[in-house]
């Protein structure tokens, strides 16, 4: 006796195959998905750990910046000139004029 094939719609065990291909399928590629970000997620994670790193070590070798040099007396003179010009443009309180000559003198 032949087989005989359905023509047509698929039957029931056809539709449930149909269903578990289709939803492997998207299993699959969500699986593929996932892992793809999880990696780029690590990768980047260590890239900016790695740049974390490279900024710490070029901060503790890098020189320390210069002394400043003695301020000349002729740098004194002018200061205490601009002082007295932002005093005289009322700028500066007779108090805070008074506080930054003190403190030029000084130092």
């Amino acid at each position: 006796m032949p087989i005989l094939r359905r023509v047509g719609r698929p039957g029931l065990l056809g539709m449930a195959t149909r269903t578990a291909v289709v939803a492997g399928t998207a299993t699959a590629v969500s699986g593929a998905v996932a892992s793809h970000q999880h990696n780029r997620a690590l990768e980047q994670q260590a890239a900016a750990q790695q740049q974390a790193a490279a900024q710490a070590a070029q901060q503790q070798t890098a020189p320390a910046p210069p002394a400043p040099a003695a301020a000349p007396a002729d740098d004194v003179v002018a200061r205490l000139q601009q002082l007295g010009e932002l005093h005289a443009q009322g700028l500066l309180s007779a108090e805070e004029f008074t506080l930054a000559k003190q403190q030029l003198l000084r130092g």
